[in-house]
This record gives C-alpha cells, structure tokens and sequence, in this order.
C-alpha cells in the first residue's frame, strides 16, 4: 500500500503541511515514523480522512477552493468496478470529483483506494491521469 508523507499529505489535501502535520499530532489522521524519525500517512487512512475533510471537517480556512487549470491532485477514495464500466472517486481538497469511465482504463492505470492521482475537468467529463 502506498504510504504518504505529511508534506504530499498536504499537497493532495490542499492545505499547507504545518496544517497537516497539526492534524497528526491532534490525532486526527494516523501517522507512522520509519527508521529516520520521518512521518508517514497510508495511503487508505488518507483517503478516508481526505473524504472527511472535504465534506467540512477540515478545521481551517487554509484549504483552497479554487483550481488551476482544471487539474485537480488529489487522492483515490473509492473505486468501483462494474463488468464493463467503473466508477472512480477523487477527492482533492475540498473537491470530491467522480469520473465513469471503462473497467479496462482503471485497471490499466492500475488505480485502487490511497493511491495518488489528478482529476482533469473538460466541460461535465472528468479524466484521470496516474501519478
């Protein structure tokens, strides 16, 4: 499972890593340290806080609410596979953005929950690039 730092936590929650690294010691996402001392976020436990704080329970006023350009960086926190069709969700900061798109494109892109990814926003189609 892919494993985040705080400062690509706060990237892909769209708020400054002083806020996310606040938010490990509060507690409110679980952090992990490796030998050097340096924290960690897997990858699942960032998608679900991620949901958390994009339906408000962020805590400050730091998250952005704008994009640029349409691209939306954010993480995986769902993904639904249906027999030719799948559904995949991405929340990015305070956006939660959902993309239909074939079975066979998110297996290619080998997409699953905790993994980072930018949603890219054309007209009412949402595209998907790994990262």
């Amino acid at each position: 499972m892919q494993s985040y730092t705080i400062g690509q936590a706060a990237r892909l929650l769209g708020v400054s890593p002083d806020t996310a690294r606040r938010w490990a010691d509060a507690g409110r996402v679980a952090t992990r340290r490796d030998e050097s001392g340096r924290r960690f976020i897997d990858g699942r436990d960032l998608a679900a806080f991620a949901v958390e704080a994009g339906q408000g329970g962020g805590g400050d006023d730091e998250t952005p609410r704008t994009s640029v350009r349409n691209s939306f960086p954010g993480i995986v926190t769902a993904v639904q596979l249906g027999d030719v069709a799948a559904q995949v969700e991405i929340q990015a900061g305070p956006h939660r953005l959902v993309s239909l798109l074939t079975r066979e494109a998110v297996q290619e892109l080998g997409l699953e929950v905790g993994m980072e990814a930018t949603a890219r926003v054309k007209a009412t189609n949402v595209h998907i690039d790994r990262v």
